[in-house]
């Protein structure tokens, strides 16, 4: 299966713009494609040695980029691990201090701190695997109920507890962390950032131009805005060698020549098809028939957090449209 997308329309003053919604469609009705319009890139990396070992390496970014259910379960596991790990120390310690046959030999009354010291106890109040898990959460959390406590004459159980203090604040700032970095993740503010379903070729000031446009949803900018376009298709070498996914930078620019925008309203980004062009020698029919695609990119820095961000796009030849132009969309309000 391949995964395409759905259309859904987002008007300003009247005129549409679009945006996509990923859903899934079989490969038969769908024209494969490098990157999808919803900007995802349509690459399966297959019979790479050692895959999962590799991706463990860099467990950090492998849960960064996770989805969200994997990374709360990853989260709630190495919590709960972390205490049924501890736990089953704590309770060799009590079984092999003996502490359970101090607690069987125990009075039934008197100062429980009185009784622990004549009975030379090693972690008080921990008669049970449930009780040595309590005390595990309570000193991985610093909970600190007081009725289970460590005394001073026991250096194993004194060196353990230093130990899962230091594991859990570990484990803590980790998954802190990795949850802060995926909801600062710039890729999220891509989903505001609109392309034109389709793309345009016309003439502007006499030369045969081909156009895109994009927007921005929001009222915080992109700042130092600019766009790429890249054209792929197959290419065969003069040494008779095949590039099945040979990449062509096409040079484009906003209203303007420079590929830096000023990206405040929905800009159409222009390729002015000239001799240099590799959309040179293509007509309309041509161009039907011909394979290739015509990747977009704009990058910048988010205004409100000066992180970089990239918001991708792209076009088939039934998705350009000859002889067509863009509607204006900007209007002004007093």
């Amino acid at each position: 299966y391949f995964q395409f997308t759905q259309r859904r329309e987002v008007f300003v003053d009247g005129s549409p713009l679009f945006r996509y919604r990923q859903t899934r469609f079989s490969s038969r009705r769908v024209r494969r494609r490098v990157v999808f319009k919803h900007g995802d890139c349509n690459v399966v990396q297959g019979k790479v040695a050692k895959r999962r070992r590799r991706y463990l390496q860099d467990i950090f970014t492998t849960l960064v980029d996770a989805q969200w259910r994997w990374t709360l379960l990853v989260f709630a596991l190495s919590f709960l691990l972390s205490w049924l790990g501890f736990a089953v120390v704590w309770w060799l310690i009590v079984i092999t201090h003996s502490d359970l046959d101090h607690a069987a030999s125990a009075p039934a009354a008197g100062n429980a701190t009185e009784v622990a010291d004549t009975l030379n106890y090693c972690i008080v109040g921990v008669n049970t695997f449930t009780g040595a898990f309590l005390f595990s959460v309570e000193t991985q959390h610093t909970i600190g109920y007081g009725a289970r406590y460590t005394l001073e004459d026991c250096p194993t159980a004194i060196f353990v507890m230093c130990l899962q203090s230091i594991t859990g604040v570990m484990i803590q700032a980790f998954m802190v962390g990795v949850v802060f970095a995926k909801l600062s993740r710039p890729k999220k503010r891509t989903q505001t950032l609109l392309f034109s379903r389709h793309a345009v070729i016309c003439q502007r000031d006499g030369e045969l131009c081909l156009m895109f446009r994009v927007g921005d949803m929001r009222k915080s900018h992109i700042i130092e805005a600019h766009v790429r376009a890249q054209l792929i298709k197959r290419k065969v070498t003069k040494e008779g060698e095949l590039l099945p996914f040979c990449q062509t930078e096409l040079k484009v620019g906003g209203d303007g020549e420079e590929d830096k925008i000023f990206f405040i309203w929905p800009t159409t980004i222009v390729h002015k098809i000239t001799s240099s062009s590799p959309l040179y020698t293509l007509s309309a029919a041509d161009m039907l028939r011909e394979r290739f695609e015509i990747v977009v990119i704009l990058e910048g820095v988010i205004e409100s957090t000066g992180m970089t961000t990239q918001a991708r796009s792209s076009y088939l030849p039934g998705e350009i449209l000859w002889g067509h132009r863009f509607q204006h969309l900007v209007t002004f309000k007093k």
